[in-house]
């Protein structure tokens, strides 16, 4: 499980900017955007583990998130299920302050940015502690079951 809360991440990124350019991923050219991290989901899926990933997200969206819109049927064509959960219909879920993953519901990778989207310096932070992982995956799944499949959302 992966729970994204940010409305934009590492602007300075080369495919954003490219994104802002008019440069478009194409579906049908899958050689000019599949990579690693695609050929780790898709194993990954193939091997019956399921992958989700949760963007909630300000309304009107920001430019970041309309790339990142633009370019999930990646995640999609690798094996993940992605929805998205407008941030205005979160306000009665206890949620963590920052984005993170979820392994096996036994371990929670928290990732730490600075305020302009870095991933910060030491912004990595690994538990396995029962009450911090529990927290992740309870609050995963009460965010999850309102949130809209991408195939379904639409942005404003």
């Amino acid at each position: 499980m992966h729970l994204e809360l940010r409305d934009s991440y590492m602007l300075d990124d080369p495919e954003f900017i490219a994104w802002q350019q008019g440069k478009r991923l194409d579906p049908a050219d899958r050689s000019s955007w599949w990579g690693g991290w695609h050929d780790a989901v898709s194993e990954a899926t193939g091997r019956g583990v399921v992958v989700r990933r949760l963007r909630i997200v300000s309304e009107p969206i920001s430019d970041y998130v309309r790339y990142e819109y633009d370019c999930t049927f990646t995640n999609i064509a690798a094996g993940e299920l992605v929805r998205w959960l407008p941030r205005r219909q979160t306000t009665d879920l206890a949620l963590p302050g920052t984005d993170f993953w979820l392994f096996d519901s036994a371990q929670a990778l928290f990732h730490h940015f600075t305020g302009n989207g870095q991933l910060d310096q030491d912004g990595r932070e690994y538990t396995e502690e029962p009450e911090r992982v529990k927290l992740c995956a309870v609050a995963f799944e009460a965010a999850w079951q309102r949130a809209v499949p991408h195939e379904e959302y639409r942005p404003r």
